[in-house]
């Protein structure tokens, strides 16, 4: 059996409950030279130590990529913002990250048939919200974020679970329908709740967004904007949304930090697209609710970051633990901080760094999310000698402490997943999609593992793949062909063999002609496979030519030969 690997910081040890073993050759060479476990397979560890692990064995990993977030319900974590559209082994698109025997295993997660359709979203805002008595469920709010298919959601989900037996976890998403100054579709945003004299909102700020249509050129069709910097209080009891304008706030950001305790807001660094910037910003939103309208104040504060991306997960009562992020746009933040919030005040000190891996310290690109209880998951991109060319490896981070249940309403905090590597080229990852709302229709056993041969290659399915040899279709110069199309082009399903999608104006199809083949119940074969199909196809049976006989030019009459009777009683007839 392979020994645990452990990255820790140099200090005094304590007990560490997390123990997955590595199993991974790649790895065991690398954990020689780090600091081996107890008999019993732990690592000591004091409450401020920072320990890195990593998962060795996890099923399916090319679901999890940069953008993903991760829900916990009273300690179970669900993976959510899966790469590509759902497929029918899991047609939510929500998972449950189960550690059991070693293995990190995606199981998937179910809706109640009351439930609206959740699609996968990436970059969104996510809040946890958690009542203050122990009677009231934990629900999660979900703003924004990328579909597969690029485009931008502005709609606001709230998503709790209803039904929690020992196999399947039932969950309930409702869509909130808003009035007023709704924000507009975005993504790399956060969202809090912020509690004052008794009631509840939650806010909105930052993010990007695409270029408005009526500005959209060939070259920026596909360009991305900083969102106004905008403050949006959202009231789900009355479902209104009101948009604040704060002097204070002068540009866009996305991809900051956001904190909450009580009726404040703390908005740490973040990405100005415009200026292409990471200013050392530090505000502080004061949010007052009283019985008429509410009052919305900002303050900038001293002894900001510059960093984008970073993870928070919250470690104690007022104590939060901030890791990762950016720099700049080539160099990664490799540095920790503590950061603890009292009464009116944020205080952000340095901590000690884990001793990170050297993949981790020479990788381009990092990200992860927060897995609640001090733990953050980690991702780095494979190496190429991965069969699987999208595999990520996945650490495990643990930050020390853990929260206390009780005061765990009183404060949130919200950031997105990590910053896109391509902030004006969106990912290129759709592919169709099938969706069913039924929780009984899945057997027991089918819900154990994550079946990865029942995913699909999106780079077979996607709407920008280069369909054939005279494919010119590119996703940052294409323009709208047809009347029926909006942001993606339109595609048609070759039949030949084991199918695959073209695009319409590949294949040079009028419009007429793709409405009706989209109308007829037939097969369609695209111009690299229409011989071949002819070809291929079985002769109609024809039925033979019944031939009619030619009727001769002179019809023949049979000579009659007359009777001796006959012939005497004409000649007496005649004499």
């Amino acid at each position: 059996m392979p020994q645990p690997l452990f990255v820790q910081s140099q200090k005094i040890p304590q007990v560490l409950s997390f123990r997955i073993p590595v199993t991974n050759k790649r790895f065991q060479e690398e954990a020689k030279t780090l600091h081996q476990p107890d008999i019993d397979g732990t690592m000591m560890q004091s409450p401020d130590i920072m320990s890195l692990q990593m998962i060795s064995a996890i099923n399916h990993s090319s679901l999890i990529q940069p953008g993903f977030s991760l829900l916990n319900f009273d300690g179970q974590v669900f993976f959510f913002g899966q790469k590509g559209w759902p497929k029918r082994s899991c047609p939510t698109g929500v998972f449950l990250l189960d550690l059991k025997k070693n293995e990190l295993k995606l199981k998937p997660a179910f809706f109640s048939k009351d439930s609206c359709y959740l699609p996968p979203l990436r970059y969104p805002a996510v809040c946890a919200v958690r009542g203050r008595t122990e009677s009231e469920k934990c629900q999660y709010v979900i703003h924004g974020g990328k579909t597969p298919n690029n485009e931008l959601s502005d709609k606001i989900y709230v998503m709790s679970i209803v039904c929690k037996p020992s196999k399947k976890i039932t969950f309930k998403c409702t869509e909130k329908e808003l009035v007023g100054d709704v924000p507009e579709a975005r993504y790399g945003h956060t969202i809090n709740t912020v509690h004052s004299r008794g009631k509840s909102m939650s806010v909105i700020f930052g993010g990007r967004s695409y270029i408005p249509v009526g500005q959209r050129t060939t070259e920026k069709w596909n360009s991305v904007v900083d969102c106004m910097p905008h403050v949006f209080l959202v009231d789900f009891e009355f479902g209104c949304c009101t948009s604040y304008i704060l002097p204070e706030l002068q540009d866009g950001l996305s991809f900051h930090v956001s904190i909450a305790r009580n009726d404040t807001i703390y908005i740490l660094g973040g990405h100005s697209l415009e200026n292409n910037i990471r200013p050392p910003n530090l505000y502080r939103l004061k949010i007052d609710l009283p019985l008429g309208s509410p009052s919305v104040s900002c303050t900038i504060l001293p002894g900001g970051i510059s960093v984008s991306s970073a993870l928070v997960t919250q470690t104690g009562d007022k104590e939060f633990v901030m890791v990762g992020g950016y720099q700049c746009d080539n160099q990664k933040r490799m540095f920790c901080n503590t950061i603890t919030l009292e009464d009116n005040n944020i205080e952000i000190v340095e901590r000690e760094t884990p001793d990170w891996t050297p993949d981790i310290k020479h990788c381009k690109i990092w990200f992860g999310s927060d897995m609640g209880n001090g733990a953050i998951l980690l991702g780095i991109p494979g190496d190429n000698k991965q069969l699987i060319s999208d595999a990520n490896y996945f650490y495990i981070l643990r930050c020390g402490g853990a929260r206390d249940e009780e005061e765990e309403a009183a404060q949130t905090c919200s950031q997105t997943s990590t910053e896109d590597p391509g902030d004006s080229t969106p990912f290129e990852d759709s592919e169709e999609f099938c969706f069913s709302a039924e929780a009984n229709s899945f057997d027991d056993d089918d819900i154990d593992t994550y079946n990865e041969d029942d995913e699909e290659d999106e780079s077979e399915t996607g709407y920008w793949i280069t369909c054939s040899a005279n494919c010119d279709i590119d996703i940052n110069t294409w323009v709208p062909f047809y009347s029926t199309e909006l942001n993606k082009p339109a595609m048609i399903y070759c039949s030949n063999g084991d199918g695959h999608w073209v695009h319409a104006q590949c294949m040079d199809l009028s419009e007429g002609m793709l409405i009706r083949l989209s109308e007829a119940n037939i097969k369609y074969f695209c111009n690299e496979h229409v011989d071949l199909a002819r070809g291929l196809q079985t002769p109609k049976k024809v039925l033979p030519v019944k031939k009619q006989p030619m009727k001769p030019l002179r019809r023949k009459t049979s000579m009659k030969i007359a009777t001796p009777v006959k012939k005497s009683f004409l000649r007496r007839l005649f004499e």
